[in-house]
């Protein structure tokens, strides 16, 4: 299993980096850092949605709530490998992740409506409102390489820096490998800072000296924006 904590609540900072930025930066955050437990991966996620994209057309309006529904693997799974069903809630600034586990092909059925889930829970009951409440249905798939660190102060600080950030509209299943197109400039790097509470003096430090700035950000939100916001005007699906 990638990670048997199942339920989040945190704060999210994103940072934007330059190639330049992230050179000049990293070799001053590195001895503060540890690898994570599972320091290097390919994170895939698909996003549903309904047709029209209702959800992520609330998000990206900066509303104080908003709510997304993923089915997440890491690294490509096998059609009975493991994935993750995952709701992710944020309210007033603050990041709530709930998550639970099953194989892919259980996920599928489930999602589509052709199945139940192995094991019923509070997660699989909020997952369930939301299936009722929407016709939501595989949107976009969008994968990045990622690698991971805990602060070596804290293990509660975590830092992950995402390359090559890329989606697609068609073959929506995570078994399909994770090609795409790209979302963001060749070379940047997306950092995120997860973390408790507010972040550390000596964090805060190295952040203005390199200046180095939050913005919000969501991939989703991004890959929507740039890509399929002046389809869904039109009226025409879009395909990559």
């Amino acid at each position: 299993m990638i990670d048997s904590a199942l339920t989040f609540q945190r704060y999210e900072y994103k940072y934007q980096l330059t190639p330049e930025q992230f050179s000049a930066f990293m070799p001053a955050l590195r001895p503060h850092l540890l690898h994570d437990h599972f320091y290097e991966s390919t994170v895939c996620s698909i996003y549903y949605d309904t047709p029209d994209f209702l959800l992520i057309r609330r998000s990206v309006e900066g509303p104080i709530y908003k709510e997304k529904l993923r089915l997440r693997s890491y690294g490509i799974p096998a059609p009975d490998g493991e994935v993750f069903v995952e709701i992710k809630q944020k309210y007033d600034g603050v990041v709530y992740k709930r998550r639970t586990v099953m194989n892919n092909n259980q996920a599928e059925a489930w999602l589509s409506g052709q199945g139940r889930p192995p094991v019923e829970n509070q997660i699989t009951r909020e997952t369930d409102r939301l299936l009722a409440l929407y016709p939501l249905q595989p949107r976009v798939l969008i994968a990045c390489d990622r690698k991971a660190y805990v602060s070596e102060e804290n293990s509660e600080l975590r830092f992950t820096f995402d390359r090559n950030i890329r989606w697609r509209t068609t073959d929506l299943h995570l078994t399909a490998g994770d090609a795409g197109s790209p979302v963001l400039p060749d070379g940047t790097v997306l950092m995120e800072l997860k973390l408790p509470g507010a972040a550390p003096l000596w964090l805060a430090h190295l952040l203005s000296e390199y200046q180095i700035y939050p913005g919000g950000f969501s991939k989703y939100g991004r890959c929507y924006n740039d890509n399929l916001y002046q389809q869904v005007l039109d009226g025409v699906q879009a395909y990559v």
